[in-house]
């Protein structure tokens, strides 16, 4: 059994900075912070992280309860956002995984830095959510190397035999190859994010690709 685990944002879709800015949103609603946001950093990253970022960068105290307003007001907006921004899904993606969904030794989750209900969201807006059994998320984490860790205990749930080495981590950005390497899985780097190709070399994936359109050769390696 091969078990992939996607990224989501620079790897399946781009949502077009809906996230980023219903997150933005959410501060201004609730907090009536208005000004703009600078250097503080997204990709590759949990939602958990980024979110404590704002509430340093507006000077928020981040109490159980204001980070309850800001998470449920996210959500609240993240559908509108996502209607209202021309993203879409990344080149190679649905053939991707329509191929991989008819095989009964590939079992596909997520490894991803979003919310479980923001992953929700995105990929429900796409139509891709149904493909994915399980996942890891940023709900909790504020580092993504912990998120593989969730991923891998709640994946062995499903298949407590598994081995890290029947494992990909898919993703664009160097901290997805890093978060693979934590559990001891393989990383496919895809340079459909903010990363290019170039960027990503260093970080020795056991694959790179410019996007999924040209995963013939690693499928194939894997008798798939």
């Amino acid at each position: 059994m091969q078990v992939l685990l996607f990224d989501i944002d620079g790897t399946l879709i781009d949502a077009g900075g809906a996230g980023q800015a219903a997150m933005e949103q959410a501060i201004a609603r609730e907090f009536g912070e208005t000004r703009p946001v600078f250097d503080i950093p997204a990709a590759g990253r949990t939602d958990r992280a980024i979110g404590r970022d704002l509430f340093d960068y507006y000077s928020i105290p981040a109490t159980d309860a204001n980070w309850s307003r800001y998470v449920q007001t996210y959500l609240s907006l993240l559908p509108v956002s996502l209607r209202e921004r021309e993203g879409g899904i990344l080149p190679g993606v649905v053939t991707l995984l329509e191929r991989l969904a008819r095989r009964e030794d590939v079992f596909l989750g997520l490894l991803t830095g979003n919310f479980v209900e923001g992953a929700r969201l995105k990929l429900q807006h796409y139509g891709l959510h149904d493909h994915f059994r399980m996942g890891g998320f940023g709900d909790e984490h504020l580092e993504r190397d912990d998120v593989a860790r969730q991923a891998f205990a709640t994946l062995q749930d499903h298949l407590p035999e598994v081995a890290t080495t029947d494992i990909w981590v898919i993703g664009d950005t160097p901290s997805d190859v890093r978060c693979a390497r934590a559990i001891g899985a393989r990383a496919v780097a895809v340079a459909t994010g903010m990363f290019s190709a170039e960027q990503l070399a260093p970080c020795n994936a056991d694959v790179l690709l410019s996007d999924l359109t040209n995963a013939d050769e690693w499928l194939i390696s894997l008798g798939l």
